[in-house]
């Protein structure tokens, strides 16, 4: 029950209770109508088969002369017939009627002269019998009288109400529908707003309600995200100063160990090698140094005036030309799609992904420029063994580099690059993400909005 949506399983409740209560209702009016009509058409019978009764003595007491008629008289109605026992003898009048077809017990008990009456079946129809024993002319009349049109009310009003009952399950599911329309729209709202925050809008709200039982909810989301956009943008103040005050002893420290890959060759060998080493890791520290730089700028800056109308095939194939030779068979323009970008922050995009492919990647398979349902996407393919499912996205994190088996032994980067492609695409109000190349490896994409010429 668990795995049905909350939406369905409220509707479903709804639903039930309302086919309950409504069965509920439909049976009680059932019992209670049909028992009062039954009864009225009861009494109704039994007190014209006690006034026909009241004849048919007065005639037996007399010389029984129009006895024959008075019966078929009283009997004339459609479906319905009379029948007389004077002397053991049975006469009918209207509708021929077996008397044996009528109840045994009812027979019986008039025939000890008890007066009864029993509803019965005769050829398909429903029937009242009445019968009246007749002490003065030491006879017993029996009257039935037709009910076709009591069991067709009662037809009527059954399908009457199991189609109310039905209606009102129907309806029951549409109000637990509204109502979980009606309740849920604060938790989607919520959604909506937590989704914004984890796609990088620290800034997002949720608006003011009115409502007492979500006002708590409400503040304390927004204190929450209030309180976790104020520590970003410490760490990220924290980050720029940090690598800020780092750039000046770093340059000195570069600037010196010019000096000794100049005088490499006066040094002696253990220490030529020691010095290879010092160089290789204060070029890493510096290239982590300026991105941090660059990521803590573009976590603060919101300033959009550097954007401007971009041919994006004409930037992916300068980039291509000044990352080195990409052979033609590499590059891959279906079309040449326009975007509103800033120039140096794409620029620095696809460097990225280009260095990825080089160093992660084993080298560049395709550079591709096409247009999908309006946005502009470039595609990078690898020729490496691809990102498993499970780490795509940990791959555009800070500091991510994946497993050293992947790596090259003189890869010095620190696992920024992919963390800066995500931020300035974001920032474009695009996207970034790794899929599966066909064919193996890896297919890096940025997705970009296109705007006409």
């Amino acid at each position: 029950m668990s795995r049905i949506p909350l939406r369905a399983r409220v509707m479903v409740w709804f639903s039930l209770v309302t086919l309950v209560v409504a069965g509920t209702f439909a049976l009680a009016t059932w019992y209670l109508s049909t028992g009062y009509m039954i009864d009225q058409r009861e009494r109704s019978a039994i007190s014209q088969a006690g006034g026909n009764a009241r004849l048919v003595e007065a005639v037996l007491r007399r010389d029984r002369t129009g006895l024959e008629e008075l019966l078929t008289g009283l009997g004339a109605e459609a479906e319905s017939a009379v029948l007389l026992v004077d002397d053991g003898d049975w006469i009918s009048g209207g509708n021929l009627v077996d008397p044996n077809r009528l109840p045994t017990g009812f027979l019986d008990m008039v025939k000890r002269g008890t007066s009864a009456h029993q509803r019965t079946t005769l050829d398909g129809a429903p029937v009242l019998a009445v019968g009246l024993p007749l002490h003065e002319a030491s006879a017993t009349y029996i009257e039935v009288s037709p009910l076709r049109e009591l069991d067709r009310t009662f037809r009527f009003l059954s399908w009457i109400l199991l189609a109310g009952t039905v209606a009102s399950g129907f309806a029951g599911a549409l109000l637990g529908r509204w109502a979980t329309t009606y309740a849920l729209r604060p938790l989607r709202k919520l959604t909506d707003t937590a989704a914004e925050a984890a796609r990088g809008d620290l800034g997002v709200r949720l608006p003011p309600t009115r409502d007492p039982d979500l006002i708590p909810f409400a503040d304390a989301f927004n204190d929450t995200a209030e309180r976790l956009q104020q520590r970003v943008a410490r760490d990220t103040r924290f980050a720029g100063d940090v690598s800020h005050e780092l750039r000046s002893p770093l340059t000195t420290m570069l600037n010196a160990m010019s000096v000794l890959q100049r005088r490499s060759g006066e040094l002696p060998e253990g220490t030529r090698q020691a010095v290879d080493l010092l160089d290789t890791d204060l070029r890493r520290f510096r290239r982590m140094v300026d991105d941090l730089l660059e990521i803590s700028r573009g976590d603060q800056d919101t300033d959009r005036s550097t954007f401007e109308l971009v041919d994006l095939a004409a930037l992916v194939r300068v980039t291509a030309g000044q990352h080195g030779p990409v052979s033609a068979g590499a590059l891959d323009v279906e079309a040449a799609p326009w975007v509103l970008a800033d120039r140096v922050r794409l620029e620095r995009v696809l460097t990225n992904l280009l260095d990825n492919a080089a160093r992660h990647g084993k080298g560049l398979v395709r550079l591709g420029v096409l247009t999908r349902d309006g946005q502009a996407r470039v595609e990078v393919d690898d020729a490496g063994p691809g990102v498993p499912a499970e780490a795509r996205e940990h791959v555009f994190e800070r500091f991510a580099r994946g497993s050293p088996a992947d790596r090259d032994a003189t890869d010095s980067g620190v696992g920024l690059g992919l963390a800066l492609v995500s931020q300035h695409v974001r920032r474009h109000d695009g996207q970034a993400w790794v899929e599966a190349r066909p064919g193996g490896g890896a297919r890096f994409v940025v997705e970009l909005p296109e705007v006409a010429e």
